[in-house]
């Protein structure tokens, strides 16, 4: 019996990581207010997309978390979970007509729930930082991959000299693990509601990120203002502060105005609630 159990074990862990990872993704979704990024009410600094269209594209989605977390805990080499990441991308784009709702969460998320289960499967550390550091596993054939310098994110990238995803990736998540997590571990033990823990782990994020998102729709100029905003946010309290919320809605007004969107923050941000909700699965 206990025979049997140990062949159960990562398939039953894998479900339930694939699941968490949708719930993370869903959880960021339903936050509000977020400064231009999609929610619920409104579009933000989007035109092609809405509530709608993301949900769409994690109903695509769902089984490609579950498959890549089968594969972490058989500890398949990276070109099995590119591919698989590839496969998910296309799902995604034919849910949404063409519309990237989630390219970035399909890179980072996936490879997290591939690191969470690789890390079950071994009888290793499952903290959030303990999974963040796992990724590296898989830092020299993620960095030999090839990329596509056509797109917008590594045309970014290379005119303004930044770290990308991938390199995040292969350093364990520095941002993730010193930043995000005890962020959002911090406002949660100290009783902010889940929702304003996770608007003000977002705007610790965003004045902290070099995010890609933003340097793409506002170049250095938009970054920087973004950045500065975010970060006079969190220095006058956070959500922590009484009118936060009203302040960040008036705040998303003027993201809006300028078509900025932190999407890569609220990729990270979907990441860390992953990375906290696995602790306990």
């Amino acid at each position: 019996m206990s025979a049997v159990l140990n062949v159960l074990r990562p398939c039953v862990d894998s479900v339930r990581l694939g699941r968490l990872a949708v719930d993370s993704l869903h959880a960021e979704l339903a936050v509000a207010p977020k400064p231009g990024l999609v929610t619920p009410f409104d579009p933000g600094s989007h035109d092609d997309m809405d509530a709608g269209t993301f949900l769409r594209s994690l109903f695509a989605l769902r089984h490609y978390f579950r498959d890549i977390a089968l594969a972490g805990a058989d500890d398949a080499p990276f070109p099995a979970l590119r591919t698989l990441g590839i496969q998910a991308e296309a799902a995604m784009l034919r849910a949404t007509g063409g519309i990237n709702t989630h390219r970035g969460a399909i890179f980072s998320l996936g490879l997290l729930v591939a690191a969470a289960a690789r890390c079950r499967s071994m009888g290793l550390p499952v903290s959030g930082e303990q999974v963040c550091l796992g990724v590296r596993h898989w830092s020299p054939e993620l960095l030999a991959a090839p990329l596509d310098p056509h797109s917008p994110g590594q045309r970014v990238r290379a005119r303004h000299g930044i770290a990308g995803v991938r390199q995040q990736a292969a350093a364990g998540y520095p941002m993730l693990r010193t930043l995000a997590l005890p962020t959002l571990r911090e406002a949660l033990a100290a009783g902010l509601p889940r929702e304003a823990a996770l608007c003000h782990t977002l705007m610790a994020l965003v004045a902290k990120l070099d995010d890609i998102n933003l340097l793409h729709r506002g170049g250095a100029e938009g970054l920087h203002w973004a950045r500065t905003q975010a970060a006079t946010f969190m220095a006058d309290g956070g959500a922590f502060a009484a009118g936060w919320r009203p302040r960040l809605q008036q705040l998303g007004e003027a993201f809006v105005a300028r078509r900025l969107s932190p999407g890569g923050s609220a990729d990270l941000l979907a990441c860390s609630v992953f990375l906290l909700q696995q602790e306990a699965a």
